[in-house]
């Protein structure tokens, strides 16, 4: 499946990626299924570690992050 750049932009995809379709009330639905973790201490703190590499975030990102949370 092709999806529109300004699309994958937004939901932070680049590149092949998997995502979920589901079936909701006659209309297909595309989510990016979570990112498996663990949580490990470290120096005494609870750490959040993805079981698999993930990319960093750049400065940007988190920007966006912190901006949809907001709203």
């Amino acid at each position: 499946m092709v999806l529109p750049k300004s699309l994958r932009k937004e939901l932070g995809i680049s590149g092949p990626a998997k995502v979920e379709v589901v079936s909701a009330d006659g209309h297909l639905e595309l989510s990016i299924p979570d990112t498996p973790a663990h949580v490990e201490m470290r120096d005494g703190l609870a750490v959040i570690v993805p079981d698999a590499p993930v990319p960093a975030m750049t400065a940007e990102d988190v920007r966006k992050a912190l901006e949809d949370v907001r709203r």
